[in-house]
Protein backbone atom coordinates (compact mmCIF):
# COMPACT_ATOMS: atom_id res chain seq x y z
CA UNK A 1 0.00 0.00 0.00
CA UNK A 2 1.06 3.58 -0.66
CA UNK A 3 0.23 6.26 1.91
CA UNK A 4 -0.31 9.96 1.47
CA UNK A 5 -1.27 11.42 4.81
CA UNK A 6 -4.00 9.16 6.17
CA UNK A 7 -4.93 7.88 2.69
CA UNK A 8 -3.91 4.36 1.68
CA UNK A 9 -3.76 3.56 -2.04
CA UNK A 10 -3.15 0.40 -4.02
CA UNK A 11 -0.70 2.20 -6.31
CA UNK A 12 1.16 5.50 -6.42
CA UNK A 13 -0.84 7.04 -9.25
CA UNK A 14 -2.81 10.29 -8.86
CA UNK A 15 -5.15 11.80 -11.44
CA UNK A 16 -4.50 15.50 -12.02
CA UNK A 17 -7.47 17.79 -11.19
CA UNK A 18 -8.17 19.02 -14.73
CA UNK A 19 -10.61 21.90 -14.32
CA UNK A 20 -12.57 23.29 -17.24
CA UNK A 21 -14.10 20.19 -18.78
CA UNK A 22 -11.94 17.04 -18.73
CA UNK A 23 -12.52 16.42 -15.01
CA UNK A 24 -15.70 14.42 -14.34
CA UNK A 25 -17.06 12.33 -11.47
CA UNK A 26 -16.88 9.23 -13.70
CA UNK A 27 -13.18 9.78 -14.42
CA UNK A 28 -12.22 10.49 -10.81
CA UNK A 29 -14.23 7.53 -9.54
CA UNK A 30 -12.78 5.17 -12.14
CA UNK A 31 -9.21 6.07 -11.18
CA UNK A 32 -9.98 5.68 -7.48
CA UNK A 33 -11.75 2.37 -8.03
CA UNK A 34 -8.70 1.14 -9.94
CA UNK A 35 -6.43 1.82 -6.96
CA UNK A 36 -5.17 5.35 -7.63
CA UNK A 37 -6.31 8.68 -6.24
CA UNK A 38 -8.93 10.23 -8.48
CA UNK A 39 -9.24 14.01 -8.53
CA UNK A 40 -11.95 16.52 -9.36
CA UNK A 41 -10.94 19.85 -10.87
CA UNK A 42 -13.61 22.13 -9.41
CA UNK A 43 -11.89 25.52 -9.69
CA UNK A 44 -14.41 26.92 -12.19
CA UNK A 45 -17.49 25.47 -10.49
CA UNK A 46 -19.89 27.37 -8.27
CA UNK A 47 -20.31 26.04 -4.72
CA UNK A 48 -23.60 24.39 -5.69
CA UNK A 49 -22.03 22.77 -8.75
CA UNK A 50 -19.11 21.62 -6.63
CA UNK A 51 -21.38 19.99 -4.12
CA UNK A 52 -23.27 18.11 -6.85
CA UNK A 53 -19.99 17.03 -8.47
CA UNK A 54 -18.57 15.71 -5.20
CA UNK A 55 -21.78 13.95 -4.23
CA UNK A 56 -22.04 12.31 -7.66
CA UNK A 57 -18.48 11.05 -7.30
CA UNK A 58 -19.28 9.64 -3.87
CA UNK A 59 -22.16 7.71 -5.46
CA UNK A 60 -19.70 6.13 -7.91
CA UNK A 61 -16.91 5.16 -5.52
CA UNK A 62 -16.32 4.43 -1.86
CA UNK A 63 -12.59 4.96 -2.40
CA UNK A 64 -10.77 8.19 -1.48
CA UNK A 65 -10.56 11.03 -4.00
CA UNK A 66 -9.27 14.61 -4.06
CA UNK A 67 -10.89 17.92 -4.95
CA UNK A 68 -8.77 20.65 -6.51
CA UNK A 69 -9.25 24.44 -6.42
CA UNK A 70 -7.26 27.54 -7.31
CA UNK A 71 -5.74 29.43 -4.39
CA UNK A 72 -7.74 32.62 -3.67
CA UNK A 73 -6.81 35.75 -5.59
CA UNK A 74 -8.09 39.26 -6.06
CA UNK A 75 -9.55 40.42 -9.36
CA UNK A 76 -7.12 42.54 -11.40
CA UNK A 77 -7.87 46.24 -11.80
CA UNK A 78 -8.10 46.94 -15.53
CA UNK A 79 -7.84 50.29 -17.30
CA UNK A 80 -9.53 51.30 -20.56
CA UNK A 81 -6.31 50.99 -22.54
CA UNK A 82 -5.89 47.34 -21.52
CA UNK A 83 -9.47 46.51 -22.41
CA UNK A 84 -9.26 48.31 -25.77
CA UNK A 85 -6.06 46.46 -26.72
CA UNK A 86 -7.52 43.11 -25.70
CA UNK A 87 -10.73 43.81 -27.64
CA UNK A 88 -8.80 44.78 -30.77
CA UNK A 89 -6.52 41.73 -30.56
CA UNK A 90 -9.47 39.33 -30.40
CA UNK A 91 -11.72 41.10 -32.92
CA UNK A 92 -10.49 39.03 -35.87
CA UNK A 93 -11.39 35.78 -34.12
CA UNK A 94 -14.82 36.96 -33.00
CA UNK A 95 -15.57 38.08 -36.55
CA UNK A 96 -14.43 34.77 -38.02
CA UNK A 97 -16.53 32.81 -35.52
CA UNK A 98 -19.49 35.18 -35.99
CA UNK A 99 -19.54 36.28 -32.36
CA UNK A 100 -21.31 39.63 -32.24
CA UNK A 101 -21.02 40.49 -28.54
CA UNK A 102 -18.07 41.28 -26.29
CA UNK A 103 -17.93 39.65 -22.82
CA UNK A 104 -18.23 41.76 -19.71
CA UNK A 105 -15.14 42.18 -17.55
CA UNK A 106 -17.05 43.29 -14.48
CA UNK A 107 -16.15 41.91 -11.07
CA UNK A 108 -16.31 39.37 -9.65
CA UNK A 109 -14.16 37.57 -12.22
CA UNK A 110 -13.49 34.58 -9.98
CA UNK A 111 -15.74 32.29 -8.00
CA UNK A 112 -15.64 33.04 -4.27
CA UNK A 113 -12.95 30.76 -2.84
CA UNK A 114 -14.32 31.02 0.70
CA UNK A 115 -17.69 29.65 -0.42
CA UNK A 116 -16.02 26.92 -2.44
CA UNK A 117 -13.93 25.96 0.57
CA UNK A 118 -17.07 25.71 2.69
CA UNK A 119 -18.13 22.86 0.39
CA UNK A 120 -14.75 21.19 0.87
CA UNK A 121 -15.32 21.16 4.62
CA UNK A 122 -18.96 20.16 4.30
CA UNK A 123 -18.37 17.25 1.90
CA UNK A 124 -14.95 16.32 3.35
CA UNK A 125 -13.28 14.57 0.42
CA UNK A 126 -10.22 12.52 1.31
CA UNK A 127 -7.92 15.24 -0.02
CA UNK A 128 -7.98 18.94 -0.90
CA UNK A 129 -5.45 20.11 -3.48
CA UNK A 130 -4.71 23.63 -4.65
CA UNK A 131 -2.50 25.50 -7.10
CA UNK A 132 -1.44 29.09 -7.99
CA UNK A 133 -0.05 29.86 -4.55
CA UNK A 134 -1.04 29.52 -0.92
CA UNK A 135 -4.36 29.16 0.84
CA UNK A 136 -4.92 30.73 4.28
CA UNK A 137 -3.41 28.80 7.19
CA UNK A 138 -6.92 28.48 8.61
CA UNK A 139 -7.86 26.30 5.64
CA UNK A 140 -5.05 23.87 6.37
CA UNK A 141 -6.00 23.69 10.03
CA UNK A 142 -9.67 23.20 9.20
CA UNK A 143 -8.80 20.35 6.84
CA UNK A 144 -6.56 18.79 9.44
CA UNK A 145 -9.37 18.82 12.01
CA UNK A 146 -11.56 16.94 9.52
CA UNK A 147 -8.79 14.52 8.47
CA UNK A 148 -8.69 15.96 4.94
CA UNK A 149 -5.23 15.57 3.40
CA UNK A 150 -3.86 18.84 1.96
CA UNK A 151 -1.81 19.02 -1.25
CA UNK A 152 -0.16 22.17 -2.62
CA UNK A 153 1.61 22.73 -5.94
CA UNK A 154 5.15 24.04 -6.39
CA UNK A 155 7.32 24.75 -9.44
CA UNK A 156 10.45 25.72 -7.45
CA UNK A 157 12.16 24.86 -4.16
CA UNK A 158 11.23 28.29 -2.76
CA UNK A 159 7.54 27.68 -3.47
CA UNK A 160 7.81 24.22 -1.91
CA UNK A 161 9.31 25.71 1.23
CA UNK A 162 6.40 28.13 1.56
CA UNK A 163 4.00 25.19 1.29
CA UNK A 164 5.92 23.30 3.96
CA UNK A 165 5.76 26.35 6.23
CA UNK A 166 2.02 26.42 5.58
CA UNK A 167 1.74 22.84 6.80
CA UNK A 168 0.58 20.86 3.76
CA UNK A 169 0.69 17.06 3.83
CA UNK A 170 2.11 16.71 0.32
CA UNK A 171 3.59 18.80 -2.50
CA UNK A 172 3.03 18.40 -6.22
CA UNK A 173 6.42 19.03 -7.85
CA UNK A 174 5.22 20.35 -11.21
CA UNK A 175 7.82 20.35 -13.95
CA UNK A 176 7.76 22.59 -17.00
CA UNK A 177 6.71 19.59 -19.13
CA UNK A 178 3.25 19.58 -17.52
CA UNK A 179 0.16 20.27 -19.58
CA UNK A 180 -2.33 22.93 -18.61
CA UNK A 181 -1.72 25.79 -16.20
CA UNK A 182 1.62 26.13 -14.50
CA UNK A 183 1.30 26.29 -10.72
CA UNK A 184 3.63 29.29 -10.44
CA UNK A 185 2.78 31.46 -7.44
CA UNK A 186 3.42 34.75 -9.26
CA UNK A 187 0.75 36.04 -11.62
CA UNK A 188 3.24 38.02 -13.68
CA UNK A 189 6.62 36.35 -13.13
CA UNK A 190 8.50 34.35 -15.74
CA UNK A 191 8.32 30.57 -15.75
CA UNK A 192 11.33 29.06 -13.94
CA UNK A 193 11.12 26.20 -16.48
CA UNK A 194 12.52 23.57 -14.13
CA UNK A 195 12.10 20.05 -15.47
CA UNK A 196 10.09 17.58 -13.41
CA UNK A 197 12.91 15.16 -12.59
CA UNK A 198 15.25 18.01 -11.62
CA UNK A 199 12.61 19.49 -9.31
CA UNK A 200 11.82 16.09 -7.79
CA UNK A 201 15.51 15.43 -7.12
CA UNK A 202 15.95 18.84 -5.49
CA UNK A 203 12.90 18.47 -3.26
CA UNK A 204 13.71 14.89 -2.29
CA UNK A 205 17.15 15.98 -1.12
CA UNK A 206 15.83 19.03 0.73
CA UNK A 207 12.40 18.38 2.22
CA UNK A 208 10.78 15.54 4.16
CA UNK A 209 7.25 16.14 2.90
CA UNK A 210 5.55 13.66 0.56
CA UNK A 211 6.46 14.54 -3.03
CA UNK A 212 4.08 14.04 -5.96
CA UNK A 213 5.80 14.28 -9.35
CA UNK A 214 3.88 15.98 -12.18
CA UNK A 215 4.85 16.89 -15.70
CA UNK A 216 4.75 15.12 -19.05
CA UNK A 217 4.44 11.55 -17.77
CA UNK A 218 2.49 9.23 -20.07
CA UNK A 219 3.83 5.72 -19.41
CA UNK A 220 4.74 3.48 -16.52
CA UNK A 221 8.38 3.96 -17.44
CA UNK A 222 7.93 7.71 -16.95
CA UNK A 223 6.35 7.06 -13.55
CA UNK A 224 9.14 4.73 -12.50
CA UNK A 225 11.75 7.36 -13.42
CA UNK A 226 10.01 9.86 -11.14
CA UNK A 227 9.75 7.36 -8.29
CA UNK A 228 13.40 6.35 -8.71
CA UNK A 229 14.43 9.99 -8.40
CA UNK A 230 12.69 10.62 -5.10
CA UNK A 231 8.98 11.06 -5.78
CA UNK A 232 6.49 9.13 -3.65
CA UNK A 233 3.60 9.49 -6.13
CA UNK A 234 3.09 10.43 -9.77
CA UNK A 235 0.30 12.73 -10.93
CA UNK A 236 -0.87 12.39 -14.55
CA UNK A 237 -3.44 14.44 -16.45
CA UNK A 238 -2.80 14.46 -20.19
CA UNK A 239 -2.58 10.66 -20.23
CA UNK A 240 -6.27 10.48 -19.25
CA UNK A 241 -7.70 13.02 -21.73
CA UNK A 242 -8.81 10.35 -24.22
CA UNK A 243 -10.40 8.10 -21.62
CA UNK A 244 -14.09 7.54 -22.30
CA UNK A 245 -14.91 8.83 -18.81
CA UNK A 246 -13.16 12.19 -19.38
CA UNK A 247 -15.17 15.29 -20.27
CA UNK A 248 -12.78 16.14 -23.12
CA UNK A 249 -14.77 17.63 -26.02
CA UNK A 250 -14.83 15.89 -29.40
CA UNK A 251 -12.91 18.78 -30.97
CA UNK A 252 -10.23 18.51 -28.28
CA UNK A 253 -10.08 14.71 -28.69
CA UNK A 254 -9.58 15.03 -32.43
CA UNK A 255 -6.69 17.45 -31.91
CA UNK A 256 -5.07 15.05 -29.44
CA UNK A 257 -5.39 12.14 -31.89
CA UNK A 258 -3.90 14.26 -34.68
CA UNK A 259 -1.01 15.57 -32.57
CA UNK A 260 1.78 13.95 -34.63
CA UNK A 261 2.24 17.04 -36.79
CA UNK A 262 2.17 19.45 -33.85
CA UNK A 263 4.11 20.47 -30.76
CA UNK A 264 3.27 21.92 -27.36
CA UNK A 265 4.21 25.37 -26.14
CA UNK A 266 3.75 27.69 -23.18
CA UNK A 267 1.34 30.60 -23.53
CA UNK A 268 -0.65 33.21 -21.59
CA UNK A 269 -2.95 33.82 -24.56
CA UNK A 270 -6.00 31.90 -23.39
CA UNK A 271 -6.17 32.72 -19.68
CA UNK A 272 -3.53 35.28 -18.75
CA UNK A 273 -1.57 32.65 -16.81
CA UNK A 274 1.23 30.56 -18.26
CA UNK A 275 -0.05 27.20 -19.49
CA UNK A 276 1.15 24.47 -21.84
CA UNK A 277 -0.97 23.38 -24.76
CA UNK A 278 -0.84 22.09 -28.31
CA UNK A 279 0.37 24.83 -30.61
CA UNK A 280 -2.45 26.08 -32.83
CA UNK A 281 -3.26 29.20 -34.79
CA UNK A 282 -4.54 31.22 -31.81
CA UNK A 283 -1.52 30.35 -29.67
CA UNK A 284 0.94 31.24 -32.44
CA UNK A 285 -0.72 34.48 -33.55
CA UNK A 286 -1.14 35.76 -30.00
CA UNK A 287 2.64 35.58 -29.50
CA UNK A 288 2.78 38.80 -31.51
CA UNK A 289 0.07 40.38 -29.37
CA UNK A 290 1.54 39.78 -25.91
CA UNK A 291 0.84 43.37 -24.86
CA UNK A 292 -2.87 42.83 -25.42
CA UNK A 293 -3.23 39.84 -23.09
CA UNK A 294 -5.11 40.63 -19.90
CA UNK A 295 -4.04 39.26 -16.50
CA UNK A 296 -5.64 36.11 -15.11
CA UNK A 297 -8.56 35.53 -14.72
CA UNK A 298 -9.68 38.46 -16.91
CA UNK A 299 -8.17 36.98 -20.09
CA UNK A 300 -9.73 33.61 -19.32
CA UNK A 301 -13.16 35.23 -19.05
CA UNK A 302 -12.55 37.37 -22.13
CA UNK A 303 -11.66 34.42 -24.40
CA UNK A 304 -14.30 32.00 -23.10
CA UNK A 305 -16.83 32.93 -25.78
CA UNK A 306 -14.24 32.25 -28.48
CA UNK A 307 -13.35 28.88 -27.02
CA UNK A 308 -16.97 27.87 -26.52
CA UNK A 309 -17.99 28.81 -30.08
CA UNK A 310 -14.92 27.07 -31.51
CA UNK A 311 -15.84 23.90 -29.63
CA UNK A 312 -19.36 24.03 -31.05
CA UNK A 313 -18.00 24.50 -34.59
CA UNK A 314 -15.25 21.90 -34.25
CA UNK A 315 -12.48 24.48 -34.80
CA UNK A 316 -9.54 23.41 -32.66
CA UNK A 317 -7.43 26.33 -33.91
CA UNK A 318 -9.10 28.56 -31.32
CA UNK A 319 -9.15 26.17 -28.35
CA UNK A 320 -6.91 25.92 -25.31
CA UNK A 321 -5.71 22.39 -26.07
CA UNK A 322 -3.92 21.81 -22.77
CA UNK A 323 -1.45 18.93 -23.04
CA UNK A 324 1.89 17.92 -21.60
CA UNK A 325 5.08 17.38 -23.58
CA UNK A 326 4.52 13.62 -23.73
CA UNK A 327 1.13 13.89 -25.45
CA UNK A 328 2.28 11.97 -28.54
CA UNK A 329 2.15 8.81 -26.37
CA UNK A 330 -1.51 9.28 -25.43
CA UNK A 331 -3.71 6.18 -25.42
CA UNK A 332 -7.45 5.83 -25.92
CA UNK A 333 -8.52 3.46 -23.15
CA UNK A 334 -10.95 3.27 -20.27
CA UNK A 335 -9.58 4.88 -17.14
CA UNK A 336 -9.57 1.50 -15.38
CA UNK A 337 -7.55 -0.13 -18.14
CA UNK A 338 -5.15 2.81 -18.34
CA UNK A 339 -4.45 2.74 -14.59
CA UNK A 340 -3.85 -1.01 -14.71
CA UNK A 341 -1.53 -0.77 -17.73
CA UNK A 342 0.39 2.15 -16.22
CA UNK A 343 0.89 0.26 -12.99
CA UNK A 344 2.00 -2.88 -14.85
CA UNK A 345 4.50 -0.82 -16.84
CA UNK A 346 5.75 0.84 -13.67
CA UNK A 347 6.41 -2.55 -12.08
CA UNK A 348 8.44 -3.90 -15.00
CA UNK A 349 12.15 -3.66 -14.25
Amino acid sequence: MHKIGNISLKNSLILAPMAGGPSTPRLAAAVSNAGGLGSLGCAYESPDQMQRTIQTTKSLTEKPFAVGLFAPLQDPVLNNDQIEKATAALAIYRKELEINTIPSLASPMSIDFDRQFEIILKEAPAAFSFTFGLVPKECILACRSRKIVTIGTATTLDEAQLLIDLGVDAIVAQGVEAGGHRGIFSLTGEDPQIKMLDLVKTLSQTVKTTIIAAGGMMTGQDIRAALNNGAHFAQLGTAFLLCQEAGTSETYRTALLNFKNSKTDLTRAFSGRIARGIENRFLKEMKNKAGSILPFPAQNNFTRDIRNKATQLGKSEFLSLWAGEGVAKIRSLSAKDLVEILWQETSVV
